[in-house]
């Protein structure tokens, strides 16, 4: 297991909230020590504003700009609408509210918020692709709801990670690993869905492979980069895609078939990093493998 030392600290400490809101976490010895939560207000203003966002795109009818060039073989185009760039601005709003709610913690003491931006903003992403393929009815403002609480818990468990020696950062670092992975599926999902040519889909299966593996390492190291481990785990999932594209898949069975690989790979990678014996180190990956592989036959 990654997170072990969670249990040995649930063992030496309790918890209490106080009337401030703050969480004060009583040790072994009696004594207290204080872990903040994010402001309320902020998290509460921040995932407002991207849920209004959402929602006003489906109001304003812009034509769709398609612009496109002649390349020896084939035509290259690009299609750009008012959803396309809702998205690119939501992601990056979502990055500077993130900043703006991170960067008060007394456990960054000067340091970048920047890692923490990373899983927000890839959340707000893959929510939008979600959400641009589905039909504009209750679904659809139902989906808008149950995402605005996932972006929320997101924010909650990126604040809670900054601190290493809070109480709760390796359950919070396990849920966001469980959850970045979870928006790979959903993401790789929604770009099956929008039917993309191979030529756009496998740069945005390595982008989106290569940040969830940046972050997902990044919670299990400890605060370990390992950025271009990840990109041989981006490199080579999208090779998969290549293969995949061409087969009569549905879009969960696609998206399945690719998050085996990537966790099993960032499994195996972690388990190289930390030089762990090679039983330990193949018997992870494998069931990961196994299970996705399980599932996308089961959804075909």
């Amino acid at each position: 297991m990654p997170y072990p030392k969670l249990w040995v600290r649930k063992r030496q400490a309790s918890a209490k909230k106080g009337t401030d809101g703050k969480i004060w976490v009583m040790s072994a010895s009696g004594e207290p020590m204080i872990h903040n939560l994010p402001d309320r207000d902020r998290l509460s203003v921040l995932a407002a504003v991207i849920m209004l966002a959402f929602s006003l795109s489906h109001f304003v009818d812009v034509p769709v700009w398609e612009p496109g060039i002649q390349l020896p073989g084939f035509y290259l185009s690009v299609r750009i609408s008012v959803q396309t760039v809702v998205l690119a601005l939501v992601a990056a709003l979502t990055a500077a509210g993130a900043d703006w709610l991170f960067h008060d913690h007394p456990a960054l003491q000067g340091r970048s918020s920047a890692p923490y931006w990373l899983l927000p903003s890839l959340t707000t992403f893959g929510i939008g692709v979600l959400l641009m393929e589905l039909p504009f009815n209750p679904v659809w403002w139902a989906s808008l709801f149950m995402a605005g609480i996932v972006l929320m818990l997101v924010l909650v468990g990126e604040y809670i990670s900054i601190d290493t020696q809070d109480v709760r950062q390796p359950f919070a670092a396990a849920i966001l690993t469980a959850v970045a992975f979870a928006l790979y599926l959903v993401l790789v999902v929604g770009l099956h869905l929008a039917e993309l040519r191979l030529v756009y889909l496998m740069p945005w299966v390595f982008l989106a492979t290569w940040l969830v593996s940046v972050r997902a390492l990044h919670l299990r190291l400890q605060g370990e980069w390992a950025v271009y481990e990840a990109a041989v785990i981006a490199f080579i999932v999208a090779q998969f895609v290549a293969a995949l594209i061409y087969w009569p898949l549905s879009p969960l069975t696609f998206g399945l078939l690719l998050l085996g690989p990537a966790y099993a790979l960032n499994s195996l990678f972690f388990g190289l990093i930390e030089e762990r014996p090679l039983r330990q180190l193949l018997i992870e990956p494998a069931i990961a493998l196994l299970l996705a592989i399980g599932a996308a036959v089961w959804t075909r």
